[in-house]
Parts: C-alpha cells; structure tokens; sequence
C-alpha cells in the first residue's frame, strides 16, 4: 500500500483574543481541500469539565503564561496528535499560545520534516485589551501577560496582524505565502537553533 502524502499543517500562534479562532475559521473556508481543526481550544475541551474551572485549571493553563502539569501533557499530546494526522495525509491548521519554550522546541523537532507552516498572528497590545473587556469570556489581563513572551522565538513563515485586516484577508494573505512556491522554513531553522538539531 502506497502511504499517503503528508497532509500540511499550519500552526498559528498569537496571543489570547488576538484572533486566531476567527483566522481558523476563514482559512477552513477559503482553503479548497479539507483542514482538521485541531488546535489548542479542541484540546482543552476534551477535558473533563471540573478542569475548566478553578483550581483544577490552575493544573492547566490558568496562569497564561505557563502551563500545569495537566497543560503541558495535553500540549505535547496536541504536537504529537497534529504530526501524525500530517503523516497520515491529513492537512491541519491549530492555533496556538506558544507561551512555553519547550512547546517551541518540541513542535520543530516534531514539524521541521514536515510541510509546516508558522504563522505569527499579531494585533498591538491595546486592540487585545479592549478585545478582551468586549468579550467578557476572557480572564482579563492575559494577553498582557502572554504578550512578551508569545513570540519571543522570532522566526514565522508568514505573520499577519488582525488588527489591520480582516481574517478573510490574513487567510489570503497566508494562502498566498503558501502558493508562492518556496517552502515553509520556520520549524527547520528553529530545529537548527535547538541543541537536538544541531
């Protein structure tokens, strides 16, 4: 049996309300084959719903910007979860708050032989705050937090900023940085910077 080809992934990573979940949304329609959405919220609805409230979600993610016990193993299970549906055949865009060094270390181990794409979801730090009082579903003061750290790493294939445009129009614009021709580079040289690539 011929084994499929690999499916591409696209992980988009920003901070929380920066838009990513909107962003997934539009490149599921925009994109002409089928992309799972298999990102860090999927995830963390898989939980047991005790775990979604304090304290068990302190054991999570409840500190924004770093993770529980119980995050971090649902985090690499995720990584691991998204490279095998690309080794299967199947493409899969997931958003992300790479928060954690380690999450950044072990996705480009995981993604860097891969067609996989990195893309910085920007929007300035106002627009987030004022996004997350509107939402009323955010803990306030996260994306404060998440802001220094979230893309500390400094290496995309393409970043978009929702404050400018549209998710229709960031989806375009990564749609477009995928079609050029050159391929994804940002897990390989973040790979190459980690001791386990060097």
């Amino acid at each position: 049996m011929t084994p499929p080809q690999f499916g591409t992934i696209l992980l988009l990573n920003g901070t929380s309300s920066s838009g990513k979940t909107s962003l997934v949304k539009a490149l599921q329609t925009l994109l002409p084959e089928p992309f799972l959405d298999a990102g860090l919220d999927r995830f963390l609805w898989m939980l047991p719903k005790r775990y979604l409230d304090r304290p068990l979600w302190d054991n999570v993610l409840g500190l924004a910007t770093e993770a529980g016990a119980a995050g971090r193993q649902l985090a690499t299970g995720m990584h691991h979860a998204i490279a095998e549906l690309s080794r299967r055949g199947c493409h899969v865009v997931a958003d992300h708050v790479l928060v954690e060094p380690a999450w950044v270390e072990e996705c480009a181990r995981l993604f860097h032989d891969l067609p996989a794409w990195l893309v910085g979801v920007h929007c300035p730090l106002a627009v987030l705050e004022e996004r997350e009082r509107a939402r009323r579903d955010r803990t306030l003061g996260q994306a404060a937090a998440q802001f220094p750290r979230v893309h500390a790493h400094g290496v995309y294939d393409v970043e978009v900023d929702t404050s400018r445009q549209t998710p229709e129009e960031c989806a375009r614009q990564i749609i477009e940085r995928m079609q050029a021709g050159e391929p994804p580079r940002a897990f390989r040289l973040l790979w190459q910077r980690s001791a386990g690539g060097m």
